[in-house]
């Protein structure tokens, strides 16, 4: 899907969902190195021609690019949403902390 090595993926959930149980499979099945779970936000967003507002939670997912796919499709069988946020990231950083996601995902 992409050829950056590095990746941040955000998504977002219900407010009221638990993001930790959600994070934490991914990071235990070594799809994602860490997740970040952001504070509750407003969301304000137009689905199915209506303009919806909603309490969400911003997840920030860092993961290698062969991971890409995999994780998508975890994402999409874990998640509450009919289209669940998906946003690909590339990054760049230090050699020891890439060394350090790549280790975490293979």
């Amino acid at each position: 899907m992409l050829s950056e090595p590095f990746v941040i993926v955000l998504t977002t959930l219900p407010a009221e969902g638990d993001a930790e149980v959600f994070a934490s499979q991914l990071v235990e099945e070594r799809l994602a190195a860490c997740v970040n779970i952001l504070p509750p936000m407003r969301s304000v967003y137009r689905w199915k021609g209506s303009v919806e507002r909603g309490d969400e939670r911003q997840l920030v997912i860092k993961t290698t690019g062969p991971q890409i796919t995999a994780l998508e499709a975890r994402i999409r069988a874990l998640h509450p949403y009919d289209l669940p946020e998906f946003v690909v990231i590339p990054i760049q950083g230090s050699a020891a902390y890439l060394a350090w996601l790549t280790e975490s995902t293979d």
